[in-house]
């Protein structure tokens, strides 16, 4: 047996879909899937590596992705949730930061606004947001608020008239360098609640800056923010924005997304390793002729399918109005828990070609790590799941 005599793109379930979870789509939603995914092999695929190794954001790329309009497919184009995840998954499989852009963009920012502001608010700022015409980003954690960030607010917004003043502190706010607008979330002095508010990033008193030396999401610009006696209109708080509660509204749909990422992680690291197991030869034969590479090939697919299979489940849930904040953060703690089991094995098949960029697995590798730590830790969303199941909370 030698490489020659094996097409990797012909072999049964090249694609990854063991169990044909797609077939649960509708047939406009597979038409739509497939456009998206001849976009990311045209587009992504070919650049996100050379990207990555920049660490610098494409922003060229912009107008190429409102040109193929993926934004908010549920809210705006009436696709089910189901559909809008397996997308989130494929622009992962791609490029986690792209994926990660979007997860920002369209997910964090533009969540917030179409579930926290006043009707008039959305007509005022949705159109240009959806068009790509004006990029937004998310400001919630802080540098010394991560997992406690609920009771935790440092960042403070105090009521002047018919004005407001934020002063305070974000870190790790993705696209914040160069976006033009951020969803600010500070605490209200007066009343001790977090309150949302839309941000010009060009007001006197903001600032951003990158944060350089990532090892993971490069090409996601990441920046620390600081606000100091920003004064924005009362006309820029938004309406739905008055308590942590309101904001959890938007956490528990991007937690979502973030399980689905880690999805699209694992049937990445499945494209690569079972290629170059395909592809690859010692002693004589392919690698994917020895039982440990079978094994470890059959562990990721095992844990990717798992995964997908929770997260079909879950999607579900949320297209039927069931879905339950206890059950996004199961979802995110077990599938970021085997996509980490995932791009080991992955990394592991490759040897030492594992861990150079040039082969894709490195960079998969790599960017789990921010997939596994974003939108509530493990033990965070370990902890929430046991209180669900208990009825007592093991954290303040």
């Amino acid at each position: 047996m030698s490489k020659t005599s094996i097409d990797p793109d012909n072999l049964p379930y090249a694609d990854g879909d063991f169990y044909s979870f797609e077939d649960l789509l509708t047939d406009k939603e597979r038409s739509r899937l497939e456009e998206i995914r001849s976009w990311l092999a045209r587009e992504i695929r070919p650049n996100a590596i050379d990207w990555w190794n920049q660490g610098v954001f494409p922003q060229e790329l912009i107008p190429k992705i409102a040109e193929l309009d993926p934004m908010s497919p549920v809210h705006r184009q009436g696709y089910s949730n189901l559909f809008a995840g397996i997308c989130h998954a494929e622009f992962t499989r791609a490029d986690a930061s792209v994926a990660t852009f979007l997860g920002v963009h369209d997910g964090l920012f533009t969540g917030s606004i179409e579930a926290l502001a006043s009707k008039e608010q959305q007509e005022q700022w949705l159109p240009d947001i959806y068009a790509l015409k004006k990029i937004g980003a998310f400001g919630l954690t802080e540098p010394l608020g991560g997992s406690d960030v609920a009771g935790g607010t440092r960042t403070t917004a105090r009521r002047d008239g018919d004005t407001w003043i934020l002063n305070g502190a974000k870190r790790w706010i993705g696209n914040a360098t160069f976006s033009d607008w951020v969803v600010i979330y500070a605490r209200d002095v007066e009343d001790n609640q977090v309150k949302g508010f839309m941000v010009d990033t060009t007001t006197p008193g903001f600032s951003s800056t990158k944060i350089e030396n990532k090892i993971a999401l490069r090409t996601v610009e990441n920046a620390d923010i600081v606000l100091e006696n920003v004064v924005i209109s009362d006309d820029f708080h938004l309406k739905g924005a008055n308590s942590f509660r309101d904001t959890n509204k938007v956490l528990k749909v991007t937690r979502l997304a973030v399980a689905w990422q880690a999805v699209g992680q694992q049937l990445a690291a499945f494209d690569v390793a079972r290629r170059y197991a395909v592809e690859r030869e010692q002693f004589g034969r392919p690698i994917a002729s020895f039982q440990l590479v079978q094994q470890q090939l059959v562990q990721i697919l095992g844990n990717a399918m798992s995964s997908m299979g929770m997260m079909v489940r879950l999607s579900q849930l949320e297209d039927a109005g069931k879905a339950r904040d206890e059950q996004s953060a199961l979802a995110k703690a077990f599938t970021t828990a085997r996509m980490r089991e995932s791009v080991a094995a992955g990394r592991n098949i490759l040897g030492g070609n594992g861990i150079v960029a040039d082969y894709g697995m490195a960079k998969i590798f790599s960017d789990s790590e921010a997939i596994y730590s974003y939108e509530g830790t493990q033990e965070i969303n370990t902890l929430v799941t046991g209180r669900s199941i208990t009825g007592i909370a093991a954290f303040v």
